[in-house]
């Protein structure tokens, strides 16, 4: 991210937070270890993951000319952020369920 104009770090930021804000409104972690998890590793993905995620999203949705860079980061650090973050809650659900989570 070296480079990066302040704008276009400040959307992949907002739009990371976004997405871990809106899975939690759908897929409650069970305990704060589990939450802070989730989190981080939302928040991250969206930082990382987030251009690349966006601009595809933009290309198959055919809509790339419409959306400013702005607007395609933020919606693609959304989108690795809410992906992670219903993954790792998947992933934890399973474990629980096969007795490999701690709370089993």
């Amino acid at each position: 991210m070296q480079g990066m104009e302040p704008s276009l770090l400040a959307m992949r930021i907002v739009g990371a937070i976004a997405g871990a804000l809106v899975s939690l409104a759908y897929m409650m972690p069970k305990s704060a270890r589990e939450a802070a998890a989730r989190a981080i590793a939302g928040v991250l993905s969206g930082l990382v993951f987030g251009g690349p995620a966006g601009l595809a999203l933009a290309q198959w949705m055919g809509v790339s000319e419409l959306l400013s860079p702005s607007e395609i980061l933020l919606t693609g650090s959304a989108a690795a952020s809410m992906t992670a973050w219903w993954v790792l809650g998947a992933l934890a659900r399973i474990a629980a369920r096969t007795g490999r989570g701690r709370g089993a």
